[in-house]
């Protein structure tokens, strides 16, 4: 017959509640999280301030003057698409951090705070343990992308689509016509009416990205029964 120790392996042992000792060093391991939140943060911003800089500078040299050409404003594209991939990336990782630390904040910090007590019970703990053994991204590539176009690259890209439109209009004199506006267009051996098309669906194209990815978002949030999509897992 076996013994109560000899029934329950370490591995099945539930527990009730943590030592003073285990509260602090998960207190610490929040701040830890946090500063690496901060940190990424901060590199987030970096790229979008890269964007906007970049941005207006071809709006510096395209409305120097009226001869200026569009030119900087279609190529300057090129290069907000590129930070946004790098924002993107860097926004994956950000976000693993930000999980854990909202992880942290609403099963450990808020029961605490609440009722005293920390609902080992539902094994929160667990789920943060095993994000430490296996980490993994929490989102996809193309779901931080469209975050990010978002919160900031979808105002970029509209700013730069009118000035590229504005340019077209009013330099070197107000324009006259449609076909006036299409023939301005052109860039060397290319017409016009390709680069308006590549450009509808150059901003038509991060839309319907931005657009999918919060619906993904809200099926996210839906399934996990909570308002926001960051949870663990």
């Amino acid at each position: 017959m076996k013994t109560q120790d000899q029934a329950t392996s370490p591995s099945e042992t539930v527990r009730t509640t943590l030592t003073a000792a285990e509260i602090g060093a998960v207190a610490h391991l929040y701040r830890g999280e946090v500063y690496r939140s901060t940190l990424w943060r901060t590199r987030l911003d970096t790229t979008t301030n890269w964007a906007v800089v970049t941005l207006g500078v071809a709006l510096s040299i395209s409305f120097s003057s009226p001869e200026a050409s569009p030119l900087p404003l279609v190529l300057v594209g090129v290069l907000i698409i590129l930070f946004l991939m790098l924002e993107a990336r860097r926004y994956r990782y950000f976000n693993v951090w930000r999980a854990r630390t909202r992880w942290m904040e609403t099963h450990f910090y808020a029961p605490m705070l609440m009722d005293g007590d920390l609902h080992m019970e539902e094994n929160w703990q667990k789920v943060l343990a095993q994000d430490y053994l296996h980490p993994k991204y929490h989102v996809g590539f193309w779901v931080a992308a469209g975050r990010r176009i978002r919160r900031n690259y979808l105002w970029i890209l509209i700013i730069q689509a009118l000035a590229h439109i504005g340019k077209l209009v009013v330099h070197p004199t107000p324009v006259g016509s449609f076909r006036n506006f299409i023939d301005r267009a052109d860039i060397g051996p290319i017409p016009g009416e390709a680069i308006i098309g590549i450009g509808i669906l150059y901003v038509g194209s991060w839309s319907a990205l931005a657009i999918w990815s919060y619906r993904v978002d809200l099926r996210r949030a839906a399934e996990r029964g909570t308002s926001s999509s960051d949870s663990m897992g």
